[in-house]
């Protein structure tokens, strides 16, 4: 069972750093009206998760992440060479700590790099009372007041987001449909996102951008039912038609885990490879031990929970 629950919630946290970077100009957007005459999306985003690793180290003695996050380096059009921080957390269940980590992040990000810096909280969960927005702290007439940007997609409208043409108004309502599992029945999930996949495919929405949305609906929405899932890719099939010319799920896993292993070193870089397969994909051990040309015991011990510092102790 822990397993399993370790197993959602990498895969979970995966999708969503893919998502927020296949589609973060989307994201700007969806959240800051004015986003084009704001920032020069042309420079491009740089994704600064390493240095945000080492503001915030992973404690190698929590069960699993408890959350989501992104620090990301944009460019503005004030015609300097500006650029600021935008800081985003996805969060998928209450924590009482949650503003005062939002803080902690706001003044260690500021500290670092003396640069303006908006802040974004997306709550994922099914919880109507738990929507913090702010963090606050007062002693004997000392004052302190942190407002960070704080989206609740429980409360989104979904006609309004089916409405949108902001692609990551699809992240949104794939997010919705998934916090419905368990309260309907999986025949009615299935069908919620069968339509899902039909609004998306209606859409006209880059290549690129239906496959970073189609590859996040198929895995964050997922069915106990087995045949469901098999029934769900035969219903995609039927309706793009398009069988041979559009990428399939292991195809776009298998992209993007190669993407990240040619980012790393050679070590690093097969960890980060067979533990994107083993989080984004239904291959068995043998086969992501083939595709990452790696030995078997070396994709078990992954699966198992060795870190990446277990290697690098092993091979000194």
């Amino acid at each position: 069972m822990k397993n399993n629950l370790l197993l959602t919630v990498k895969r979970d946290d995966s999708l969503w750093k893919a998502i927020l970077e296949d589609l973060f100009d989307d994201f700007l957007r969806f959240f800051i009206s004015d986003a084009n005459d704001i920032f020069d999306m042309e420079r491009g985003f740089e994704f600064l998760d390493k240095e945000l690793e080492q503001l915030f180290p992973t404690n190698a003695d929590e069960f699993f992440p408890r959350y989501v996050d992104k620090l990301v380096k944009v460019f503005t059009k004030n015609g300097t060479e500006e650029w600021i921080l935008v800081h985003i957390e996805v969060q998928g269940s209450k924590d009482e700590h949650f503003s005062e980590r939002m803080f902690s992040y706001f003044y260690r990000i500021l500290d670092k790099y003396q640069k303006p810096i908006t802040a974004f909280a997306i709550l994922t969960d099914n919880n109507k009372k738990f929507h913090p927005t702010h963090y606050e702290r007062s002693f004997l007439g000392t004052k302190l007041r942190y407002d960070f940007n704080s989206c609740k997609i429980l409360e989104l409208s979904e006609q309004q987001l089916s409405e949108s043409n902001n692609p990551f108004a699809l992240v949104a309502l794939t997010v919705r449909v998934a916090i419905k599992k368990g309260k309907i029945k999986e025949n009615e999930l299935f069908e919620l996102k069968l339509d899902l996949a039909r609004l998306l495919l209606s859409k006209q929405f880059s290549k690129e951008k239906i496959r970073a949305l189609m590859n996040f609906l198929k895995l964050y929405i997922r069915f106990g039912n087995e045949e469901l899932v098999t029934k769900f890719e035969e219903e995609i099939t039927i309706i793009t038609n398009k069988t041979k010319q559009t990428m399939g799920i292991e195809e776009f896993v298998l992209e993007r885990a190669k993407r990240i292993g040619k980012l790393e070193g050679k070590l690093e870089g097969n960890f980060n490879f067979v533990t994107s397969l083993l989080q984004n994909s239904d291959f068995d051990e043998a086969k992501i031990a083939f595709i990452a040309s790696v030995p078997i015991d070396f994709v078990k011990k992954i699966k198992e929970g060795a870190t990446l510092n277990d290697f690098k102790l092993q091979n000194k």
